[in-house]
């Protein structure tokens, strides 16, 4: 009995540095993207650890029952920059714009708690072939790889000056993530991102030295619902939400494909829809918390093959454990001092894999000339598109300017569009059904 509860105390610590991980940096890069002040930082990562906390609990419960936790979604992330962009180009309000992703949110959500509420989560992942996915993660990595950079060289919308003492520790930040990703064991392997954050923090703060930590006005404090205002919604966020939703779709099979995998048998057409509809009360949630929408993590699958935790107790007590770091004002209050540089140089350490992966995605199938043609065609234009400056934009219809103004949205619909109006030969069909 004193071993299995050992055992369970551990594996839910090495679950919550999991979750922590995986949750501290991005509220950071919103953050420094629309210039929020310290406090507000602060509340958005409070909310982060909210929702990334409550969802993995609910979904892995109610919906694949599976340790699989939530995280904010990249996809979320290059919607969340490319608007911040957007709005500062077009001297826009960034507040109208964060309620603008809050109704976004929402309509993902409800989207995906209908495709998983009526069955159709199966069906839909005939429309994402490996072709169209590595494309599109090939296409995220490329869109937030420059993203990443600049923040790690400390150039933003408002800021072009350059601290080459801060310079030098996000590249020492990146190259040490990177290093212990690839060449590092066990543990330094698995808690490579936290580590490098703990690191560059500190040297960041020897050089710095520390930030002032924002005055808590209580011990407990409950997430603020909407704190961005009201959620607005336009035609342009509206088709906007209705893609990133069909992104998920895939990331949330994909997610549990993995994890089955890891653990033995394949997903079953049950537990794929209720993962898809706890997937969209993930999202809805986000709008609610004002958080970035999040989707499950693949990353999960490596993590349970390396520490072997693949018990749900002690995966449920980190998620708990996490939710109630979230009522504590003095612990998510000094975490959002994490330095902006480093957290982008941990982040972009996390996505130079992410190449990798789409490209092993895309070579699922032999290459032949008609998907060299349309990988060719997705990504020149998809990436084009991101070299183009956002006014350009600017006199289109709104509907437009986001769709048309994110490369990566671009890029997946030509995939889209082409891998399914341009038949390949019967012979690769049967290969595609088989893979």
């Amino acid at each position: 009995m004193r071993s299995l509860q050992l055992e369970t105390g551990i594996g839910s610590l090495q679950w919550f540095v999991f979750l922590l991980a995986n949750s501290l940096t991005l509220p950071i890069v919103i953050g420094q993207a629309y210039q929020l002040p310290a406090d507000e930082i602060a509340g958005l990562m409070q909310r982060t650890f909210m929702v990334v906390g409550l969802s993995s609990f609910l979904t892995a419960w109610l919906g694949h029952r599976l340790p699989i936790p939530d995280g904010p979604a990249g996809i979320w992330l290059g919607v969340f920059v490319l608007m911040g962009e957007l709005a500062v180009s077009q001297g826009t309000d960034q507040s109208v714009t964060l309620q603008l992703l809050e109704g976004g949110m929402l309509v993902t959500g409800t989207l995906l708690i209908i495709i998983g509420a009526t069955g159709l989560m199966d069906r839909m992942l005939t429309l994402f072939t490996p072709l169209v996915t590595g494309a599109y993660l090939m296409l995220l990595a490329f869109q937030l790889s420059g993203v990443f950079l600049k923040g790690m060289i400390g150039v933003s919308a408002t800021s072009s000056e350059i601290n080459p003492v801060n310079v030098v520790i996000a590249f020492a930040v990146f190259a040490l993530v990177l290093s212990l990703s690839i060449w590092g064991k066990g543990w330094l392997k698995s808690y490579a991102v936290l580590i490098g954050i703990i690191m560059g923090w500190l040297a960041f703060t020897l050089v710095n030295g520390s930030g002032s930590v924002p005055t808590a006005s209580s011990i407990v404090l409950l997430p603020e619902i909407f704190a961005w205002g009201l959620p607005r919604l336009d035609g342009g966020m509206a088709v906007s939400a209705v893609i990133v939703a069909f992104v998920l779709v895939t990331n949330i099979i994909a997610s549990m494909a993995a994890m089955q995998q890891v653990l033995g048998g394949k997903p079953e057409k049950q537990a794929l829809n209720r993962g898809g509809l706890m997937g969209g009360v993930a999202n809805v949630l986000s709008s609610v918390f004002s958080s970035v929408g999040v989707v499950p993590l693949s990353i999960a699958a490596g993590f349970v093959r390396m520490t072997s935790q693949s018990r749900l107790l002690p995966f449920f007590i980190a998620c708990l454990a996490l939710t109630g770091v979230a009522l504590v004002p003095s612990i998510y209050s000094f975490l959002s001092l994490l330095p902006g540089p480093v957290a982008y140089a941990a982040m972009l350490a996390s996505f130079t894999q992410m190449v990798g992966i789409g490209l092993s995605a895309v070579l699922k199938v032999p290459l032949d000339e008609r998907r060299l043609t349309i990988l060719g065609v997705s990504l020149s234009f998809g990436i084009g598109v991101m070299f183009l400056p956002q006014a350009i934009f600017s006199a289109l219809p709104t509907v437009l300017q986001y769709v048309l103004g994110n490369g990566l949205m671009v890029g997946m619909l030509i995939s889209l569009f082409l891998e399914h109006s341009w038949r390949p030969p019967k012979k690769e069909e049967n290969t595609l059904a088989a893979s």
